[in-house]
């Protein structure tokens, strides 16, 4: 097996598993503890990317961009938790699929009215747009270890404010027993409220991060909004920690299964059955963990402490 190569796919495993975090890491905070079902929550992926793209080309600054997109992404989530997901809350649970489907559906239209059907691509400045060399053979991009880096530096500072922070003791408790939490003088409204909208902010970080690779696109936050309940099952609903470990399993299953799998199949069968086999093969892989996960461990591999 090739040295370089295995130290590459380990690294977009690591950079796909950074970016499922962050924007697990809301879905989970948002789904553990208002028990609310947001389908949409892909949509800020979405939005975070066309704003920063915005702001990069207006200030001609990456980093500046990106620094003031992120309070406008979670203003834009702040605005949706108070006008729609807010009296949805005490609803059942199809009532939050239906409604937050049609906000994907708004979300998507109005980015085609401001942006148009053509995408966005985001420039990187020359810094980051470079090679990292580790030896000879081994050269990692510069922006693949920033995104691992800022990915790494936003879970270790989430898990410091939940874990430690009398924010964090708030949103714990709301998430045990949110009558008791009202009952003490604790404004639920604004805790859900700040909640939402922080988990729309990491989200559209997310989108942010990626959009200079793939670029900006209509409905790019749909399909990966899939994986990230994924995730949050895999890890435990409600559990920043089940996040983190649930999206790097996850970005490394993936990334591994499609990298090497058809090799194993090579294996026990021939090599066009094979090369046929492993991209299908692959994409179902942390689906059939998942499952595995449910049947044996429903609550997830790192469920909430109830304190």
């Amino acid at each position: 097996m090739d040295s370089a190569l295995l130290i590459t796919q380990l690294l977009n495993g690591m950079q796909l598993g950074i970016l499922l975090f962050l924007l697990a890491a809301g879905l989970t905070l948002i789904f553990g503890i208002m028990d609310f079902i947001n389908l949409a929550h892909g949509s800020f992926y979405m939005v975070g990317a066309y704003i920063s793209g915005t702001l990069v080309v207006l200030l001609d600054s990456f980093v500046l961009g990106v620094l003031l997109a992120i309070p406008l992404t979670m203003a834009v989530g702040y605005v949706t938790e108070i006008l729609i997901a807010r009296s949805l809350y005490l609803r059942d649970h199809l009532d939050h699929v239906l409604a937050t489907f049609g906000i994907i559906l708004i979300f998507d239209t109005v980015t085609h009215l401001i942006w148009g059907a053509e995408g966005m691509v985001i420039p990187l400045p020359a810094w980051l747009n470079g090679q990292i060399t580790l030896t000879e053979s081994i050269q990692l991009p510069s922006y693949r270890i920033a995104i691992i880096s800022a990915g790494l530096l936003v879970a270790v500072g989430l898990y410091y404010v939940v874990s430690k922070t009398r924010l964090g003791m708030l949103i714990r408790a709301g998430a045990s027993n949110r009558t008791m939490v009202q009952a003490l003088g604790v404004d639920i409204k604004v805790l859900f409220s700040l909640v939402f909208a922080a988990g729309a902010a990491i989200a559209g970080l997310a989108g942010m991060m990626i959009s200079p690779i793939t670029g900006a696109s209509i409905g790019m936050g749909n399909d990966i909004i899939i994986v990230a309940f994924v995730v949050i099952i895999i890890g435990g609903i409600g559990s920043i920690k089940g996040a983190f470990v649930g999206a790097l399993i996850v970005g490394m299953i993936d990334t591994m299964g499609r990298s090497y799998l058809d090799q194993l199949l090579k294996l026990f069968m021939q090599t066009g059955t094979a090369e046929t086999a492993a991209p299908a093969i692959s994409a179902m892989l942390i689906y059939i963990l998942m499952a595995i996960i449910l049947a044996v461990r429903p609550q997830g591999l790192f469920p909430p402490k109830v304190r």
